[in-house]
């Protein structure tokens, strides 16, 4: 799914401290995921106005994303308010990040750019553990086919549902390229039952699933 078509999930909550900053890609469209002190998570185009820099290899600092190369500094909704080189400077409004939507849900933060896009619904989920994103080397609607049937429940384009040995299973599914995908995989259920044992066990899942969707035969 692409960005403007609804809410794509990018990374999961728990891999992005506060302060932090990560690079993704959505449909070949590269992003900075950022987040500031106070917790909230940003999604913009990863490049700085000034040279083009990613963004995704500055850093933060409380509020703000500041750009690497000449330490230029956005504030939360991508405004440039600081000029290392021209401290004096009233920054002109026109030197803005281009931002995206951004929400955190199941665990996972999603990115769209339209205001009408609808976060999928998942109706028993409350508490959730993390378990890991992983990188599949296969197109998404390959990759989806093959979860499917497996059991995977999809109440959306980018979100399914798999039930193993009772355990509820979220996947998040970002195309990344026209043959790469993401998945983001958390258990709906209390750290205080799925931490720890659990919790490396279906990240061992995760992992040979990866193996496992590389090698099959494509689904009719």
């Amino acid at each position: 799914m692409k960005l403007e078509e609804g809410w794509v999930p990018i990374v999961l909550s728990s891999s992005l401290e506060a302060a932090t900053s990560t690079g993704v890609v959505v449909d070949g469209r590269e992003l900075v995921v950022w987040r500031d002190n106070s917790g909230e998570a940003h999604v913009w185009e990863d490049r700085c106005p000034h040279r083009g820099m990613r963004l995704s290899f500055g850093f933060v600092r409380g509020d703000h994303i500041a750009c690497l190369y000449h330490g230029w500094q956005y504030d939360g909704a991508g405004q440039c308010r600081h000029i290392p080189a021209h401290p004096s400077l009233d920054v002109p409004s026109t030197i803005k990040v281009p931002t995206y939507l951004s929400q955190e849900r199941y665990g996972v933060i999603w990115a769209t750019t339209s205001a009408d896009a609808l976060m999928p619904d998942v109706a028993s989920a409350g508490e959730i553990t993390p378990v890991r994103s992983l990188y599949v080397d296969r197109p998404a609607k390959s990759v989806r086919a093959m979860l499917e049937q497996a059991g995977l429940e999809c109440p959306s384009e980018t979100l399914g549902v798999l039930s193993l040995n009772a355990d509820p299973l979220l996947v998040g599914i970002q195309t990344i390229s026209p043959v790469k995908t993401a998945l983001h995989v958390v258990i709906l259920g209390t750290p205080a039952v799925y931490a720890g044992a659990r919790q490396k066990h279906y990240a061992t899942w995760a992992a040979n699933l990866r193996f496992s969707l590389e090698h099959a035969a494509e689904v009719a």
